[in-house]
């Protein structure tokens, strides 16, 4: 999915601008349709999905910074050794993130998805407190324990964890983390990834290929035509955000990544149908009422930072 991380963002702006909220508001929609595109692939392995989804991002990632002019940015990250021992960590991450995603929908495991990216805000500001030394206030540390709470009764229903939702916010937040140091834009940066990733994804290919394995790519044409539309649904979203982003404050940006989940909550409940039982009745509320706890902090926050600087 999708960066929605709003603590990644530097500095809020100002003032928001029309532009910057079109652009965000684009890819969170475009993040909210995305588990119907997936589920569209449900009959093919996930590996083989994921491997599609680096191929086919980058030549699009490429053309996009051919675009913008930032190719040079790029050649000097890839003659790099530390720019590309940093980014071969974010390409982990942002893979292994994609690959459970893909399978969870695949898999008819959609609301844990949704689960995973609404806590993520939340790990996403614990990380901060635990790495980086950051103060939490009373209001954060309220919305930090309702989330704690809300996994405790979906392990208490289920009897385990529930290892989807988790699993997708920690890679999110440490791939968030690490690369708030890559140091380099996040169109730039993305690109960087997926070229790092391409072998892994064409040998993966190439392998099953060899070993005689069927391969969907090439076969029927819609199969063939989503395997290769992966990376338009991969890459665009992501740059468009990118950009948008930068124009927004981090108050608005951090109410906005709630578009995208709650999609996909409403999608996998009422188009794919998924099983709401009594222990995500009680705990999505508990969430979503972290997350309005949350927002209101950040908004707040905002308002003392603008006071301060006279905005």
């Amino acid at each position: 999915m999708t960066e929605t991380n709003a603590s990644r963002q530097p500095m809020a702006q100002n003032e928001d601008s029309l532009r910057g909220f079109l652009f965000a508001l684009a890819a969170y929609v475009l993040w909210g349709f995305l588990p119907l595109y997936m589920k569209a692939m449900a009959h093919i392995p996930t590996l083989e999905v994921l491997a599609h989804r680096v191929i086919w991002s980058v030549p699009v990632a490429l053309l996009i910074l051919l675009w913008l002019g930032r190719t040079a940015d790029l050649t000097a990250a890839l003659k790099t050794p530390r720019m590309l021992g940093m980014a071969a960590v974010t390409a982990g991450f942002i893979s292994i993130n994609w690959g459970i995603y893909v399978w969870a929908v695949q898999s008819g495991h959609a609301l844990d998805a949704a689960l995973g990216y609404y806590i993520n805000p939340l790990f996403s500001v614990f990380l901060g407190a635990v790495l980086l030394g950051e103060r939490l206030d009373g209001m954060q540390k309220l919305a930090i324990l309702l989330a704690t709470l809300a996994v405790g009764v979906l392990t208490w229903e289920a009897g385990r964890l529930p290892l989807v939702a988790l699993s997708l916010t920690l890679t999110w937040g440490i791939y968030a983390y690490f690369k708030k140091s890559l140091p380099i834009g996040p169109n730039q940066g993305f690109a960087l990834e997926v070229i790092l990733l391409l072998p892994l994804a064409l040998g993966y290919l190439a392998w099953r290929a060899a070993t005689g394995a069927p391969v969907a790519f090439g076969g029927a044409w819609t199969d063939t035509a989503l395997l290769a539309g992966c990376g338009l649904v991969t890459a665009v979203p992501l740059m468009v955000y990118a950009n948008g982003a930068k124009l927004l404050r981090l108050s608005t940006i951090g109410i906005m990544q709630y578009i995208a989940p709650t999609m996909i909550f409403l999608t996998a409940v009422f188009l794919f149908g998924e099983p709401f039982g009594r222990g995500k009745a009680i705990a999505f509320p508990m969430i979503w009422a972290a997350l309005a706890i949350y927002s209101m902090a950040l908004i707040r926050q905002a308002g003392v930072r603008r006071a301060r600087s006279g905005g």
